[in-house]
């Protein structure tokens, strides 16, 4: 489905364009029926047995916990831990429950009105009556879905970096949150609320158990880029571009480090880091990421191209790994870099458009200049696997 089709229901009847110059990293938005009739494809005792494996993130709030208030426990748990909780006062939150349930990554389709590459995960969090984890600030972009039971939300403007935040606790609960007029709202199963970065909220369990999906994007810091790239490019130059300074003239005090200096070593940081073309390969590697370096399962065994190429000629599909990340940029007419889990590859532009897209990966990908190679060599790295896994296309 393209954003150009997509129900308007999504976004309250705006279009995507609309949604994004009106309320995208501006101002919240409430829809009413984002998703008629949903149904919830996970139950609660689903996502308690998610938070009870090894290598899934999950984390347990108690409002009133045995060692503390908002006491945080880290997964993973047991039946006794949830045996020992009470009625309300605590929530379940699990990371990524599109990585591992690919019903809940279906959703991740309906907003391909936003660049892929932005998405991060979809958390889950399960509380019961009055649960919750506190009036908070959020520093990236969330859609928060209500997929079973129902949330009292509340609305806290913006309180910014100086905002106070409760001493001695294991989270950054806001110490003054004040609901703003005309923004509170119970959401129902398919409702959705959309929140920019910066804005105070608090959600509360109301009488039913509940599940809310929470749908985020990925906003790296400055500090998180810079030193990133910083390490990438670093890695470029070597060592033979060097500080020099062929202009010096004798100084007024030996030990200054005058304005001249100053200003040699920001023209060499400048020259090194204002290079487009580099920084578009640092940054998509960045942001294709996996979000869990251990996520993606490697070939047993080499994928032969031939036998990938007639596995598809005869009706087989590729089906992109749960939590795997692609994305291209183009380098001209034809061709493009083909990002895939923080790794590049170069790649027919077209082929590379289809493998970052939505779309069925199936024999219309062999029609691309060594589009058989390219994809043995993805399902190689465990980025796509046959849609069959019963069947076994290796030699």
């Amino acid at each position: 489905m393209t954003s150009a089709n997509k129900p308007r229901t999504l976004l309250g009847g705006l279009t995507p364009a609309q949604f994004l110059s009106q309320h995208w990293q501006k101002s919240p938005l409430l829809i009413r029926g984002a998703f008629p009739d949903f149904v919830s494809p996970l139950e609660p005792d689903d996502l308690a047995g998610l938070a009870c494996e090894e290598g899934i993130e999950a984390r347990l709030v108690e409002e009133k916990g045995p060692d503390k208030a908002w006491q945080v426990s880290h997964g993973p748990f047991d039946d006794e831990t949830f045996a020992r909780l009470p009625a309300s006062g605590w929530s379940l939150l699990v990371q990524a429950v599109d990585h591992y349930v690919p019903e809940v990554a279906e959703l991740l389709a309906s907003f391909d009105f936003l660049p892929s590459w932005r998405l991060d995960d979809i958390m889950v969090s399960y509380a019961p009556p009055g649960g919750s984890v506190g009036a908070h600030v959020d520093q990236y972009d969330v859609f928060l879905l209500q997929a079973s039971g129902r949330r009292r939300w509340q609305l806290g403007g913006s309180p910014g970096a100086d905002a106070r935040l409760i001493h001695g606790i294991d989270l950054r609960i806001l110490e003054d949150f004040t609901v703003q007029a005309d923004q509170e709202w119970v959401l129902e199963p398919g409702d959705m609320l959309y929140l920019p970065p910066g804005v105070a909220h608090h959600g509360i369990s109301e009488a039913d158990d509940c599940l809310t999906y929470s749908i985020g994007f990925r906003a790296p810091s400055a500090d998180e880029i810079v030193t990133s790239f910083a390490d990438y490019i670093g890695e470029q130059l070597g060592d033979g571009q060097r500080y020099a300074d062929p202009d010096l003239q004798p100084p007024f005090a030996s030990g200054e480090l005058d304005e001249q200096a100053v200003a040699r070593v920001r023209r060499l940081l400048l020259d090194v880091i204002d290079r487009p073309d580099q920084m578009a390969q640092w940054f998509g590697r960045a942001m294709t990421q996996p979000k869990y370096l251990d996520q993606l399962a490697p070939a047993d065994s080499p994928t032969a191209p031939e036998t990938l190429r007639a596995a598809l000629e005869g009706g087989d599909e590729l089906a992109r790994s749960l939590g795997s990340r692609f994305a291209w940029h183009r380098l001209d007419e034809a061709n493009a870099t083909l990002f895939v889990d923080g790794d590049a590859v170069d790649c027919p532009l077209e082929l590379a458009r289809l493998l970052a897209s939505n779309a069925p990966i199936d024999a219309s990908a062999l029609t691309h200049p060594d589009g058989a190679r390219l994809l043995a060599t993805l399902v190689d790295s465990g980025s796509l696997g046959f849609a069959d896994s019963d069947r076994d296309h290796q030699e």
